[in-house]
């Protein structure tokens, strides 16, 4: 940490798992912390990105003193002799070709890091998730796998013959597929290929075995934003992460070490720690028919249930997606025992594939299904009166199509992942609230109880949404449990009816329709794939 900041909390008495926690709300705010952990770091690194671009842009003056991009950072952090584990998702080469390949020259550029530092102690590990799909999920699977097999041969056979070959370098998995013919093209080789449904999708990193940073934020420049979100929509990026201190960084330490092998099945998962919260899960033995791996440590469902079944006055959920079931039908058993429970949700007017992409593949129209369905859930259980659910916009009009555009304004990207119960707990983490980071994608976070640290989470999370008050700050009522729904409804009850110049914060509702007119049932394919 970096001495106390309205951006963080320290507990007098350090009797809980986490004693600091300093709260970094968007790129702005964590990727400078990031670089000075690195720079603070004396002797080691270890860490599990799902992207980590070393072409990234530093933004601290502390870092941008020894350099330009995080290559330069990674350079000099190997030079002073700090020891650097980094963990880097591979992707399914069939399902998701330009992950994969971004993967891998993320991993050349890492390793070049190596080199130049002459021989600096980096450990760089290409992790594709053990489980894979049986033989007879494969077979039902390949017909959709082969289009898309397909779609990217013909892609690249339209390419130069210099271009393919550099294509089939930084992509291995594409080129052990395929072969060359004759004449030039690029075909698949036949047989069945494997088929790997899950990734490790955490974001996370320890220094010096005292400090942790984790959350949803990846390091890229397409994830950079601030606060302002006053960018083009398809450059918004809302995401929540944190650096704490206390016991719970040896729990995450020792995730980081062993989780490659328990996945695998070589090492049996240690116990639940305290404030650190996991998903993991590893291949299903003797199922061929099965699409997904088994599930096998699901602390971060596990424990959104608890919360679900104690709360009393405020549910609060700011997500990426809502397409759990589980979760959306334990919302709905607790509004029907407790008539005072509230919920507000905070969602993105859309998909990133498909407000920036306008795209409408099977998997986008399942996702949608799904959503609906959950909010569908919420919105009969608790009625028009006790839920939200909201989505941020920019206060400003510009010319934008489709679902890039809600209420007449430009959408704000979310992809935070936190959800707070009164002012009991918070859990913030890397996992979406939908079945694929709640059983299948290999996952991290925390689990927070102190008052200090809810309250804190409360005001930053909540309050960023919300309009200032003359001192800067926000109005109390609108973060109280008893009393935030009321002024949160009211306030995207005049923001949905006003011009955008005119809106207070950044909140109206969620339009529905959309996804439901989009979304699509697939019987037999398990919710948890999307």
């Amino acid at each position: 940490m970096h001495g106390f900041t309205e951006n963080s909390a320290a507990l007098d008495a350090a009797t809980g798992p986490v004693e600091e926690l300093e709260l970094l709300l968007t790129a702005a705010e964590a990727y400078p912390a990031l670089e000075r952990a690195f720079l603070g770091a004396r002797h080691s690194i270890s860490a599990s990105f799902r992207i980590f671009d070393l072409a990234t842009r530093l933004r601290s003056p502390e870092a941008r003193a020894i350099g330009e991009d995080w290559f330069d950072l990674l350079v000099h952090t190997l030079e002073r002799g700090v020891s650097v584990r980094l963990v880097l998702t591979d992707f399914d080469p069939i399902g998701a070709a330009d992950l994969h390949r971004l993967s891998w020259n993320a991993r050349r550029r890492l390793i070049a890091a190596r080199e130049v530092a002459r021989g600096g102690r980096l450990e760089v590990l290409s992790a594709l998730h053990s489980a894979q799909a049986g033989i007879g999920a494969r077979l039902a699977l390949w017909p959709g796998a082969h289009a898309k097999l397909r779609s990217v041969l013909d892609d690249l056979n339209a390419r130069s013959e210099a271009d393919r070959r550099r294509f089939l370098e930084e992509a291995p998995g594409i080129a052990r597929i395929t072969r060359e013919r004759p004449d030039g093209r690029i075909v698949a080789v036949p047989g069945l290929p494997d088929l790997t449904p899950a990734t490790h999708h955490q974001k996370m990193a320890v220094f010096d075995g005292r400090q942790l940073y984790v959350g949803g934020l990846d390091l890229n420049e397409r994830r950079y934003d601030s606060p302002r979100h006053c960018r083009a929509p398809e450059r918004t990026w809302h995401d929540v992460h944190a650096m704490v201190r206390g016991p719970v960084v040896a729990a995450a330490a020792q995730h980081l070490d062993g989780f490659l092998d328990i996945v695998a099945g070589r090492r049996a998962p240690g116990p639940a720690a305290p404030g650190f919260l996991r998903t993991l899960s590893r291949p299903a033995r003797r199922a061929p028919f099965r699409f997904s791996p088994r599930p096998l440590v699901t602390e971060i469902e596990r424990a959104h249930l608890s919360r679900i079944g104690a709360a009393e006055r405020l549910i609060y959920l700011e997500t990426q997606f809502f397409r759990h079931l589980p979760l959306a039908r334990a919302m709905a058993r607790r509004a029907e025992a407790r008539p005072d429970l509230r919920a507000i949700l905070v969602l993105p007017a859309a998909p990133e594939d498909v407000a920036f992409e306008n795209s409408s593949g099977l998997d986008v129209r399942y996702g949608e299904h799904l959503q609906s369905r959950c909010l569908s859930l919420l919105y009969d259980a608790f009625g028009p009166d006790r839920v939200l659910v909201l989505s941020p916009v920019q206060p400003r009009r510009l010319a934008v199509e489709g679902r890039a555009e809600l209420e007449d304004a430009p959408i704000i990207y979310v992809h935070s992942k936190v959800s707070i119960f009164d002012g009991d707990a918070a859990i913030l983490s890397s996992a979406n609230l939908n079945g694929r980071s709640m059983r299948w994608d290999t996952e991290a976070g925390l689990e927070l109880t102190a008052p200090a640290h809810v309250d804190l989470i409360r005001r930053r999370v909540m309050g960023h949404w919300l309009p200032r008050e003359g001192d800067g700050g926000v109005d109390p009522a609108a973060l109280d449990p008893r009393t935030a729904f009321e002024a949160w409804r009211v306030l995207a009850d005049l923001n949905s009816r006003r011009s955008p110049e005119r809106r207070e914060g950044f909140l109206v509702h969620y339009d529905s329709d959309p996804a439901r007119k989009l979304g699509l049932p697939v019987p037999g394919v398990p919710p948890e794939i999307v």
